[in-house]
């Protein structure tokens, strides 16, 4: 699945709102301290419970959302939550964040950057919460969520400080998990951030995957990725590559190893012309997905002209 792309306009919206709060804490030393972001914005943190939704209930009957009492409407909280099965969500007249306690440690980072851009985004006000047709319709959802996403990554990996330390190191998965313990995020959401910014002017692509030797029950072999990422120079060369292409070139060199890196090969892609080109693939499972980074080497014709 292809991420949803975050309009030129609402990216430099975005990128304003969140360079006002890393110079607001005076442009601090990476991993940011979300909790110096919450005491900035004064946000609030709390935690409930999708297994038990007591505290929700309690929570309901004391919140505004969008202008409308929740006790005239007591069931709204709940069902987005239960409903969009959510794991974490921006409550506006609270300026309050709410994490599902079950959710895993290593992802409460991401949850809680994803729902703070939503309090960042002004625009997000008028969506979220919404019952019109608009607000509802799954593209406008899918494209908020993208903003989010988009302000996330911004904000974690403290804007153009993640591309300037990138470019100091050599385009291989060692340097996503690098810079996944520098900035102190995930792995996955590393590669994305690594992909998009490294990827501007040379072609590169991520894929989040399951274990090509440990495929899941109801796997779908014509979209097979999780994710597929690509940068904005794979996006314009080769917008004609399929993710399942892609699935069966890593599953081809990938080892059946419980964790670490899995394999690595050079690839052969043909670009929008049908020039094939020459792309490093490496892949490295987390113990839950394999991640795998793809990046441009050169075109193959250049390889036969040199030997």
């Amino acid at each position: 699945m292809k991420p949803v792309n975050v309009g030129a306009k609402e990216r430099a919206d975005i990128d304003a709102q969140v360079d006002k709060i890393i110079r607001g804490l005076g442009r601090p030393e990476p991993p940011l301290r979300l909790e110096d972001v919450r005491e900035l914005l004064r946000l609030d943190l709390q935690y409930y419970s999708s297994t038990n939704d007591s505290a929700l209930r309690e929570f309901v009957s004391k919140v505004r959302i969008a202008g409308k009492q929740l006790f005239m409407r007591p069931a709204l909280l709940l069902d987005v939550v239960k409903k969009a099965d959510l794991s974490a969500l921006w409550v506006p007249d609270r300026s309050r964040i709410l994490i599902d306690q079950t959710l895993p440690l290593i992802k409460r980072r991401w949850a809680e950057g994803h729902e703070t851009s939503h309090s960042l985004i002004e625009w997000h006000k008028l969506y979220l919460f919404g019952d019109s047709t608009k607000e509802l319709d799954p593209t406008c959802s899918a494209i908020l969520e993208a903003e989010a996403n988009y302000g996330a990554g911004q904000l974690l990996f403290l804007r153009d400080r993640f591309l300037t330390e990138a470019l100091d190191f050599e385009r291989c998965i060692k340097t996503v998990t690098t810079l996944s313990k520098r900035f102190g995020n995930t792995l996955t959401s590393t590669l994305w951030r690594y992909v998009e910014h490294v990827g501007v002017k040379i072609p590169i692509a991520g894929l989040v995957t399951p274990h090509p030797h440990r495929l899941p029950d109801g796997h779908n072999p014509s979209a097979p990725c999780k994710y597929f990422i690509v940068s904005p120079a794979f996006d314009l060369r080769f917008s004609n590559v399929a993710e399942r292409e892609m699935f069966e070139a890593l599953s081809g060199y990938c080892r059946n190893a419980k964790g670490g890196p899995l394999g690595e090969d050079d690839v052969i892609l043909r670009d929008v012309n049908g020039t094939p080109h020459v792309f490093r693939f490496e892949t490295f499972f987390n113990g839950h997905e394999a991640l795998t980074l793809c990046c441009w080497v050169q075109e193959q014709s250049l390889i036969v002209s040199a030997s």
